[in-house]
């Protein structure tokens, strides 16, 4: 598909993030991150403002700690009391869709971006961007790394330090590397 890098990324399409549009949208969202992680938190609020202004959308009650990371902002949709705890990072090429109530531990890593698999595609900033979603209500605990192209569902529970692979079913608990059911009883 011909277009811009952002058209391309958006599309799910490879594209490579050496870009001069890219980045002057990685630089936007560094600066939100930047005032965000340097406000007095009584002053910053549940969001910083710069940051709030540039995420895909917000809902009612919805908090993130600092220290926070993304990448551009404008991909990441938290609902209503959604809570993101100190040292997320979000590397949002592709939609990240955090549910109602969902909780994510501290230092929770979400990534999007999906490197070339060969070395000549990374020397060229090659990328793929596969979104995230996790459902209503769902707990990610601390340190948990999740994979671009997967899918949480309402209620699961992810344990501290699970790398998620593949999609979890709702009310569903992982744990391990690869993340993997608990089997009840």
């Amino acid at each position: 598909m011909a277009g811009s890098e952002r058209t391309k990324m958006a599309a799910g399409e490879w594209y490579t993030c050496l870009d001069p549009e890219l980045e002057a949208l990685r630089v936007m969202a560094h600066d939100a991150v930047f005032e965000h992680n340097s406000l007095p938190p009584r002053q910053r609020g549940d969001i910083g403002p710069a940051l709030k202004s540039l995420l895909g959308a917000v809902g009612e009650g919805a908090r993130i700690e600092a220290p926070f990371h993304c990448a551009y902002g404008f991909n990441l949709f938290l609902g209503d009391g959604g809570f993101l705890n100190a040292g997320c990072t979000i590397l949002d090429t592709a939609p990240v869709r955090i549910g109602k109530g969902t909780l994510l531990g501290p230092n929770v890593q979400i990534y999007c971006a999906e490197h070339h698999k060969e070395a000549a595609g990374r020397q060229e900033g090659l990328e793929i961007a596969k979104p995230v979603e996790i459902g209503d209500n769902a707990w990610i605990g601390g340190s948990a790394i999740i994979l671009g192209g997967t899918r949480i569902g309402d209620g699961a529970i992810v344990g501290a330090g699970v790398v998620v692979t593949r999609d979890v079913a709702a009310n569903t608990t992982v744990v391990g590397n690869p993340a993997r059911p608990v089997r009840r009883g």
